[in-house]
């Protein structure tokens, strides 16, 4: 069990996306095996807004100052409605 930064719900490693710092930007690593420390955040952009919103990012990770979302927002997409 893992807790979303964005949204602070708890669930299974396999429904959230592992992104970690690599300087001052942020990537994502589906498959979990980049070096360093990592946060966890749903598969939807609401929890990425919210997670930047928060300035969850930096605190998860430790990290000063903002961080570049670009590739982690877009890894995540919006939901598709119908």
């Amino acid at each position: 069990m893992r807790t979303c930064v964005g949204c602070r719900e708890r669930s299974a490693k396999s429904s959230l996306l592992r992104v970690v710092a690599d300087g001052d930007r942020l990537v994502p690593d589906p498959s979990g095996r980049l070096p360093g420390r990592g946060a966890s955040v749903h598969l939807d952009s609401r929890c990425v807004d919210l997670a930047e919103k928060r300035r969850a990012f930096p605190r998860a990770l430790r990290l000063d100052g903002p961080l570049d979302l670009t590739a982690v927002r877009e890894s995540v997409q919006e939901p598709h409605r119908t």
